[in-house]
């Protein structure tokens, strides 16, 4: 009687030992090929058709192969697909590096704010129809399933999903500021727009769609976009005040790096938290560190703060593609889909409507800005507006992500709809990313063979202001101080012409009476013996001293 609740009990050890085994060997294995992939990208950084991403694809893959090969078939995988693994721990690093990582003038940003936020969020939208409307007219007619409206506007919501990295790393923000600066900023409220569109999707039940609930689906829509920012706003002006007020830095660097970085955090789970999105978030979080918060911190936090995000970004991106690439040859999903010819078809349409998506907003929000702008200089050139359709045209892990959310439960797939769209869009995402990854460093340098160097981009050149500076945290400010002496418009269609100098200048007056003395940032962090304001005012004294005594001679 005692030895059978005994074997139960010892048989549910075993079990548990096992499974924890398995779990270990598997972290071995990605951990082993994290670093496989550090090397062999480092090996590959000059070659002309590779690069960081498209290197862990192939090492997935071939991995999935070996896998698949020594369980005979069985599966490729080697952990589950999480999305909320995917989106509570690996998409905030990635997400605040393109903040702090990716180098951005943030003059040359904030002047085409504008621009970006229509290629970011209308052009999303745009996107979405065109692939929503495209994906019910064509998957009607082929034998995929019984797809409901929803899963056409969640179809539409995914796939205007970017990964602009790839373009990036070819780009220079020095020899190309207005490019960068766009591919950039739409890259991240485009892929915060798609998620705010896909989670106000799920949010109604779009079984019975009539007008009202269409006027409710864009009233939910815009209260996600702007309780997201807003709530990015607070988060990064309370980290500005307590910083400020507190300064950590005095006695320990390690405590205001934490509090800095938790609270870059907590902006995006309190999003998750209260189903807003969380890249949207974190992204404003991250514009008012910039200006605020960054510049009350001690030096060594800023090169902390730097470096950590960028490693974890780099590991957890790495680990995404690695994951696909393994994903890719999963047999259960492939089983349950029994006709991968259909599975290639809808990848060719899907593909189809995203380049269409692409160019359907691209091409004539580009003509539209360019009607908005008073200098010719700042037009974006045709080839510059074909690079930027290109760079929008790769998928990445958040396109996975919400097919995986919308298309799957715990990583399965049963149904065969459901099978047909998860295995075409990791057939996108790879296609995309291998094959356009592939071509765009060649693109690039057919496109742009000697890159414009204008007279204002010279002249910026020869000033402090222009140097190179990471997009959380700089040494200057987040906007032009040339701006405040700009002209005052005279009449309603010269503030029409001028209207982001007119804005940008009563920003400022506004920013310099009441936020910098109470949130701090540059110039306005009170001196306190230790703190980043010591040297600059020990600077500030040298050279009044030096040119008292050139006067003085």
């Amino acid at each position: 009687m005692v030895a059978s609740p005994l074997a139960v009990v010892f048989s549910k050890l075993q079990t548990l030992f096992t499974s924890d085994h398995a779990s270990v060997v598997s972290l071995n294995l990605f951990v082993a090929l994290l670093c496989a992939c550090i090397v062999i990208g480092h090996l590959l950084e000059e070659n002309r058709w590779m690069n960081e991403s498209i290197t862990a694809l192939v090492i997935g893959l071939c991995t999935g192969v070996i896998i698949l090969w020594r369980r005979g078939g069985k599966s490729s995988r080697l952990l589950v697909f999480s999305e909320d693994l995917f989106f509570i721990y690996l998409l905030p690093p990635i997400i605040y590096s393109m903040l702090g990582e990716f180098k951005v003038k943030k003059k040359q940003f904030f002047r085409n704010f504008i621009t970006i936020m229509m290629f970011g969020a209308i052009g999303t939208l745009i996107s979405c129809t065109v692939i929503s409307l495209g994906a019910t007219y064509m998957f009607k007619e082929m034998d995929i399933g019984s797809l409901d409206i929803g899963d056409f506007l969640a179809i539409g919501a995914i796939f205007p999903a970017t990964d602009s990295v790839c373009t990036l790393q070819v780009l220079h923000q020095d020899e190309t500021p207005l490019l960068y600066s766009l591919v950039f900023g739409e890259g991240v409220v485009n892929d915060a727009t798609s998620v705010v569109l896909f989670n106000a999707i799920q949010s109604f039940d779009l079984s019975d769609i009539n007008f009202r609930i269409a006027l409710k689906s864009i009233g939910k829509f815009f209260y996600l976009f702007s309780a997201s920012t807003m709530l990015g706003v607070f988060v990064g002006l309370a980290s500005a005040y307590i910083i400020k007020t507190l300064y950590f830095g005095r006695h320990s660097t390690d405590r205001e790096f934490a509090l800095m970085m938790l609270m870059a955090y907590l902006s995006y789970i309190l999003a998750e938290l209260f189903y807003l999105s969380g890249i949207l978030t974190v992204f404003f979080c991250g514009i008012v560190m910039s200006h605020y918060t960054w510049h009350n911190v001690t030096e060594s936090s800023r090169v902390t703060t730097k470096h950590t995000f960028a490693t974890l970004s780099f590991v957890a991106e790495t680990f995404i593609f690695l994951y696909v690439g393994m994903d890719a040859l999963d047999i259960s999903t492939w089983r349950v889909n029994d006709r991968p010819r259909t599975s290639l078809m809808v990848s060719s349409i899907l593909l189809a409507l995203v380049m269409a998506g692409r160019a359907a907003f691209v091409f004539p929000l580009s003509y539209l800005a360019n009607l908005s702008n008073k200098s010719p200089s700042e037009n974006i050139s045709f080839r510059e507006q074909i690079i930027i359709w290109w760079a929008g045209l790769m998928r990445g892990a958040v396109s996975m992500a919400l097919a995986y959310k919308q298309f799957s439960r715990s990583g399965q797939t049963e149904l065969r709809k459901n099978a047909v769209m998860i295995t075409s869009t990791i057939t996108v995402v790879l296609f995309s990313t291998v094959v356009f990854g592939i071509m765009t460093k060649p693109l690039i340098r057919v496109l742009l063979p000697h890159p414009k160097i204008t007279t204002s981009m010279l002249s910026e050149a020869s000033t402090p202001k222009s140097s190179t500076i990471p997009f959380l945290g700089s040494a200057d400010n987040s906007f032009d101080d040339n701006l405040g002496a700009a002209h005052r418009p005279s009449s309603i269609r010269e503030l029409l012409a001028t209207p982001t100098h007119t804005v940008h200048r009563y920003w400022r007056k506004f920013d310099n009476a009441f936020m910098l003395p109470v949130f701090g940032g540059r110039g306005f962090v009170p001196f306190v013996p230790g703190s980043p304001t010591e040297r600059s005012e020990h600077n500030l004294l040298h050279k009044e001293s030096s040119e008292s005594d050139v006067c003085n001679f």
